[in-house]
């Protein structure tokens, strides 16, 4: 297997895009990310491209070759799939274009995700989303994906003493973050008070806890190690990629406080790169809802099991703390168009370690992590990153 760096990144706004199709942002992140990887669009020989539910939101199936053509692709006759693993789709078409790239069959491949999930109402959004669970079980019922992370919350409060205020210090951070990022959909602070007092959801799970529906798209760009520098100055490589699967009705697993799935992707991950933990220096995980958050950073090790709360609460997880966690806002913020979410928190981490993250920018970092992650936890894909 050889060694895979990404020598390219791009990404569009996220947030509302009514005046934009999806064909207009996936092209403009992946222009964005030719020309970050200073390459000719020719030499692109494979497309992956991360999305979960186009066939749903805008009607549009057969998503690889629609991207490939208003690519400008398409006279190349390269091979374009659409990659699904719910709202892991990006982080899933991020190891296809990785393992395509490793294994020899590709040289320089691009890898982009888009959603637009604006061309609904909201009243359908949150049945497009319960299709990451299980419908015969979860969706059936009239359950959704709020109140499937709201039990888990409830339940971690329960065994771990886990308090209000440690789960609404998640979004108070990420969009601290997030008002760093031109990208991001919410470029503005927010109080404890407002999560706080936000209308309720899903208890004890409010408005400000929840992602928002969002609009975006982002690429990267991988290429062998060995020709990387040709291309890249600053060339970041993956070194370890790593998924895995749970079961997807939440009745089924053994605890609603851990996610089995991000512990076998993550350990996995680390042993690939011969590190643990403690060696992450920022990290990008899947905080569609608050709680995610607070159970992700504790099944990826960075903190012990029940201790994910105070630790964000007491600022373990800020920019320079102890590992600084969704530098970009998070999906909270920046936004969740399902589909881009995975590849744009690789665009985030290749940033950081580069030193291009600006105002957001954690000092001396050389390693990152990737966690995306599918329904409540079904699928798990760990990325980790190394600035050379």
């Amino acid at each position: 297997m050889r060694d895979v760096a990404i020598i390219g990144v791009g990404d569009t706004k996220f947030g509302e895009l009514w005046e934009h199709s999806i064909r207009d942002i996936g092209m403009q992140a992946g222009l964005s990310a030719v020309s970050d990887a200073n390459i000719a669009g020719e030499q692109i020989e494979a497309l992956y491209i991360g999305n979960m539910a186009a066939g749903s939101l805008i009607e549009q199936e057969h998503l690889g070759a629609l991207v490939s053509d208003y690519s400008g692709l398409s006279a190349l006759h390269i091979p374009a799939v659409r990659i699904e693993a719910a709202g892991a789709s990006g982080g899933m078409a991020l190891r296809e274009g990785y393992i395509a790239v490793a294994s020899g069959m590709h040289d320089i491949v691009m890898v982009a995700g888009a959603e637009k999930m604006t061309d609904v109402t909201d009243e359908e959004i949150p049945t497009i989303q319960m299709a990451g669970g299980d419908q015969q079980w979860e969706g059936i019922s009239g359950s959704t994906m709020a109140s499937l992370f709201a039990m888990m919350a409830r339940r971690h409060m329960h065994e771990y003493g886990t308090t209000r205020e440690n789960i609404a210090s998640v979004p108070v951070k990420n969009h601290k973050n997030g008002a760093m990022n031109p990208n991001a959909q919410y470029q503005k602070g927010i109080t404890m008070d407002t999560v706080l007092k936000s209308p309720m959801v899903a208890d004890p799970l409010g408005v400000f806890d929840c992602a928002p529906i969002s609009d975006g798209a982002a690429a990267v760009i991988l290429a062998p190690l060995d020709i990387a520098k040709k291309y890249s100055e600053q060339p970041i490589k993956i070194v370890a990629s790593a998924a895995a699967t749970d079961t997807l009705a939440l009745q089924h697993r053994e605890s609603l406080t851990r996610i089995d799935s991000i512990k076998v992707a993550s350990r996995n991950a680390y042993k690939t790169a011969g590190i643990g933990p403690k060696e992450i220096d920022v990290a990008e995980v899947h905080d569609s809802y608050s709680i995610a958050e607070i159970i992700s950073i504790e099944d990826l090790g960075f903190f012990e099991k029940g201790k994910g709360g105070p630790a964000t609460l007491e600022g373990m997880t800020e920019i320079n703390g102890v590992v600084s966690v969704n530098t970009s806002g998070g999906l909270k913020a920046r936004g969740d168009p399902m589909g881009a979410t995975g590849v744009a928190q690789a665009v985030e981490i290749a940033r950081q370690l580069r030193g291009k993250g600006e105002k957001r920018q954690v000092n001396n970092a050389e390693y990152g992590l990737s966690l995306n992650m599918g329904g409540t936890g079904g699928t798990s894909v760990v990325h980790i990153y190394r600035r050379l």
